[in-house]
Order: structure tokens, then C-alpha cells, then sequence
């Protein structure tokens, strides 16, 4: 039976895309944050996160207009919550958290070596009333070597959700909707 919820917690039912770090450069210095609130716009790729001031890359991404997004597997989450948890200001946190990178081949920012996936994203849009950041992926690294492929999701109250089992035994009733090229999950 449903029963009237508080409308403070609607978010934690929707937020749930992966955690992410997205890494930022501003010309000298990498920088890398956490990020929950991403969002899929279409199969372009086309993408967003919604960040603003508060955050010391927002200002690099409006200039340069480019990041990468970063999907760790949930045995980094430990990491990326503390990545989350301090500002570049007070501490390099690729030292800090020992995160390895890799260079781009489209943007300044580095790839994170240690990630499940990143994406090179190029900045085409700026929603400011909701802080929202558009951007086109350019180009996908994907880390295979990996042992852990589960993604961890936030719920928005400082806990997470571990990807758990996965199934394709609908995809003959979806072939028509799913992109050419685009089965990550064999």
C-alpha cells in the first residue's frame, strides 16, 4: 500500500545514476571531484551534471568548456567519497588518494587509469537557473581489466546502492530502441 512519503526524501528514489569523479584541468593543475547528479540526455552521447560555484572546477569547466567523467567500480567507493569530502584548495588529491591518470586524446583533463570507464566530454550547453552542465561525450575508455564491475549508486543520504545482478533477457523486446554498437553487457 503507498503511503504519503516526505517530499524531502522524492530525490533519494530518483538520484540513483552512478557515482562519478569528474576531473577538470585549469590550465597548470588536474583537479578531480565527486559527483552523483549525472544524467543521460540521449544516446549521442549526450550528457549532464548539475555542479555550481560551490564546487572550485566549476569555474575551469565554464572556461574551458571540457571535463571527463569518471565511473569508478564500487570498490573505489571509499576513495571517491573521499575525494567528495575535501576541496582541491586544501589538499592535491590525486596525491592524497593515490588516483592514477592517464592522458586524454580530445580534452586537457586527465582519464582516471583506475575507473571502469571515462568519458572526454566537450561543455555545449549552461542551464544556469539549475546549474546544469550539457556536454557531448567525445570520446570512451573503457577499463576491462578490471575485476569489479559493479557501480555504486548514491541514494542522496550518505548511503549507496551496489549494482547486484544483471540481467539481459529482455533485450529481444527492446531491439529496436537499442542503439547499434551500444551492448556494453554481453
Amino acid at each position: 500500500m503507498l503511503k504519503q512519503g516526505a517530499l524531502s526524501r522524492a530525490f533519494t528514489w530518483l538520484e540513483s545514476g552512478p557515482v562519478t569523479m569528474i576531473t577538470t584541468k585549469d590550465g597548470r593543475k588536474n583537479n578531480v571531484f565527486t559527483i552523483s547528479w549525472t544524467l543521460v540526455l540521449d544516446f549521442t552521447p549526450r550528457l549532464a551534471i548539475v555542479t555550481g560555484a560551490w564546487n572550485h572546477s566549476f569555474d575551469n569547466i565554464l572556461k574551458n568548456k571540457e571535463c571527463v567523467i569518471c565511473v569508478p567500480g564500487a570498490d573505489l567507493l571509499e576513495t571517491t567519497v573521499r575525494v567528495g569530502s575535501v576541496s582541491s584548495t586544501e589538499v592535491d588529491k590525486f596525491k592524497e588518494f593515490n588516483l592514477k591518470t592517464k592522458i586524454a586524446a580530445l580534452v586537457q583533463a586527465p582519464l582516471l587509469a583506475d575507473c571502469l570507464a571515462c568519458v572526454e566530454c566537450k561543455l555545449v550547453d549552461y542551464v544556469p537557473a539549475h546549474n546544469l552542465l550539457v556536454f557531448d561525450g567525445v570520446k570512451l575508455w573503457e577499463n576491462s581489466s578490471r575485476k569489479e564491475k559493479r557501480v555504486a549508486h548514491a541514494i542522496g543520504d550518505g548511503a549507496f546502492v551496489l549494482d547486484g545482478t544483471v540481467t539481459t533477457a529482455y533485450r529481444e523486446i527492446m531491439a529496436d530502441k537499442v542503439p547499434a554498437g551500444s551492448l556494453r553487457i554481453k
